[in-house]
């Protein structure tokens, strides 16, 4: 279907992509099919013990004075559906398919972040046409749910000095800059108790938010359907006698949750009482939400008894910890204009085995203190509300800089090519240049793509004007890429 796009190589390949299923941390399938690629063109192919491949192809002829270039991208894609669509992320394929000026799936992730980086380097590693100086195709694995192929890529698996990371999302956008970022988990034992007597059971659902990046789209003011539900939930507490039995929401932690539910009784007596409060309630957020979740759906139905409900300590703590966790912008940059600084994003919670309550969390910054500092921030609520905390590793952020060489040469292409000066900005996402300089310190990078909408969430799409501009700008600055 894609097939009557142009750049028709560029497509061709983004769809081979998504038929390939490729999960975080089950990339095997993808990796098999990037090495026989290689194999199958004469191009020299690595993969160290993480599962990252390199692929090596010869400078066009007449260009192999030119710096080498290290062109990089990620394989795995974000999985998120809608409940109500049946997909296997891990066998089913993606089916793109175009709707005006974008491609997009059909209630699933699209997965152009960051396949559109693959089909890419693909594209250019299959031409005979294409001018360039030696070049490195590199790709990760693990970007989404651990940055594990950047943490564990070796010291001299690659060696040009040059990196194009081509993971960003905003056309006309050139980074510089990445945000550090740290998860922080929250889990709670709870024991079970009896159903009270002459209770009823409800299900409260919340469904219909855009969701979205957690670090891209955190300053737009989407809705995060466990804050919603949690609203919900302790008013009920603290004007009835509401017992939790189950709550479920979100499920990335680097994706604002779009969907929760949960199940609890009250007393038969309070039922007429509570549905009138819970309209109040519901109506007050939908206005609230208005403008930026026109889909939001909260819905408030009867519910078989549950088996059991939590024990009322571990309610109390866990739905306080939910309402005074922070979520969203702590603070934005001094040095870059409209850049978000500091942010955190409540991403899921669950129910887990041996009776346990999982929460996970994320922060983000550009400030390596700050990471810290927000990280704690969340760490003493779930503290206070005695919960087992476990923080991640972690990855560093990107230091901007603006004499970069590489810079200044994708600035000058932009400017020749469009005629518009291209912006220069710093993302409050995590790339994974920050785990490359600490292995590579003497790398210049710089990061840019496609414009990608929702990426993390079943809305995702690319925009193809978009593609065949980011296509032009690449070819043009691998070609000016200066001599050694």
């Amino acid at each position: 279907m894609l097939s009557s796009l142009e750049p028709n190589n560029l497509w061709k390949f983004f769809e081979e992509i998504c038929k390939i299923p490729r999960p975080s941390k089950k990339e095997k399938l993808v990796i098999a099919y990037l090495q026989n690629f290689a194999r199958e063109h004469g191009l020299k192919v690595r993969t160290d013990h993480a599962g990252n491949v390199l692929v090596e192809k010869p400078a066009y002829p007449g260009f192999e004075k030119l710096k080498p270039v290290v062109l990089q991208c990620h394989m795995d894609m974000v999985c998120e559906k809608n409940s109500d669509v049946a997909h296997n992320f891990q066998t089913d394929p993606i089916v793109p398919g175009i709707d005006g000026e974008w491609v997009k799936a059909n209630g699933t992730t699209l997965g152009a972040d960051d396949g559109i980086g693959i089909a890419a380097q693909l594209a250019i590693l299959e031409s005979t046409e294409i001018k360039h100086g030696p070049l490195e195709c590199l790709f990760t694995v693990d970007e989404e749910t651990g940055l594990t192929g950047a943490n564990e890529l070796e010291k001299n698996f690659f060696s040009g000095k040059i990196l194009i990371n081509l993971d960003s999302e905003d056309e006309g956008e050139l980074f510089i800059g990445c945000a550090g970022g740290v998860d922080t988990l929250a889990t709670f034992a709870y024991d079970t108790e009896k159903v009270p007597t002459n209770s009823t059971a409800f299900r409260l659902t919340v469904k219909g938010l855009k969701g979205g990046h957690s670090g891209d789209d955190i300053d737009k003011g989407l809705g995060n359907s466990i804050k919603i539900i949690n609203r919900f939930l302790w008013r009920g507490v603290n004007s009835y006698d509401l017992r939790l039995s189950m709550l479920d929401g979100g499920n990335l932690r680097n994706a604002i949750p779009r969907e929760a539910y949960a199940i609890f009784t009250i007393h038969e007596e309070d039922r007429a009482a509570l549905r009138k409060e819970f309209t109040l309630i519901k109506n007050d957020i939908l206005a609230e939400l208005h403008d930026v979740e026109p889909d939001l759906s909260i819905t408030f139905e009867n519910a078989d008894l549950p088996p059991y409900v939590v024990d009322e300590p571990t309610q109390y703590d866990l739905l306080n910890a939910l309402y005074a966790c922070p979520h969203g912008v702590i603070s934005m940059s001094r040095q870059l204009k409209g850049l978000v600084e500091t942010s955190t994003n409540l991403a899921s919670v669950k129910f887990i085995q041996d009776n346990q309550i999982l929460v996970t969390t994320s922060q983000r910054s550009s400030v390596e203190s700050a990471k810290k500092d927000i990280s704690n921030m969340v760490e003493s609520v779930f503290r206070l509300a005695n919960a087992r905390i476990q923080h991640s590793d972690g990855y560093p952020g990107w230091t901007p800089n603006t004499n970069s060489e590489i810079l200044g040469i994708t600035r000058n292409s932009y400017i020749r090519l469009f005629g518009v000066e291209p912006v220069v900005r710093a993302i409050h996402a995590g790339l994974e240049c920050g785990l490359f300089l600490e292995k590579y310190p003497e790398l210049d990078m710089i990061s840019f793509g496609p414009t990608i909408k929702a990426a993390h969430s079943p809305y995702e799409r690319l925009n193809i004007p978009s593609t065949m501009k980011f296509w032009k700008l690449l070819l043009d600055v691998l070609q000016n890429i200066p001599s050694i």
